[in-house]
């Protein structure tokens, strides 16, 4: 076999780079950019993150458990990093980023207006896994900006330009290359 052996590690990549916004009980806001998110289930719709527990927000979403998931995209690239790298107990990351945190449904935690899908959250469980904690939640509300929507009422993220992080780099999405049953759908007859 041609290939290396790593020591084992997180190798599955790529992943969506999402900014988690979430609120405390006494109304500071924050958000953190998670690469360990995913979806867990999808009746009744269920998603994960996972936190380490040494982050500003961990408390916040533990205690009002809380948040929201919002997608990022090309133009939201620069702010998903910084707020990676820089931590809510030392600056306003709102402030910083110029993002706006609008109140959807939930009490606590915000959506950011400039995400083009913003998933609201109610922790149902934690597990303890180690250098993480994973936060199992239910998803609540879903938004979507209104003008990736076309005359049909279908979504069209890719027009939103999403970005995924892999290896300690994010990248822009490349040209789709099939819908889903592609490979077994029949092709139709020309008359």
């Amino acid at each position: 076999m041609d290939k290396l052996q790593w020591r084992p590690g997180n190798m599955l990549y790529p992943v969506p780079a999402v900014l988690v916004s979430c609120g405390g009980k006494n109304g500071e806001k924050n958000m953190l950019t998670i690469a360990w998110a995913g979806t867990v289930c999808s009746d009744p719709a269920m998603v994960s993150i996972s936190v380490r527990k040494e982050r500003y927000s961990y408390d916040m979403i533990r205690e009002t458990g809380e948040f929201v998931i919002n997608l990022t995209t090309e133009a939201l690239a620069k702010a998903a990093d910084y707020c990676g790298v820089r931590s809510g107990r030392d600056v306003d990351k709102f402030q910083q980023t110029g993002l706006t945190p609008e109140m959807g449904t939930l009490a606590y935690a915000p959506v950011i207006r400039e995400s083009p899908v913003s998933i609201e959250c109610v922790v149902e469980q934690i597990l303890p896994l180690g250098s993480h904690d994973m936060f199992i939640a239910k998803v609540k509300t879903v938004f979507v900006d209104g003008k990736y929507m076309d005359e049909k009422g279908t979504f069209h993220l890719e027009k939103a330009c999403p970005i995924v992080y892999s290896h300690g780099q994010y990248f822009g999405l490349g040209d789709g290359i099939g819908k889903f049953g592609y490979s077994v759908r029949k092709k139709k007859k020309k008359k």
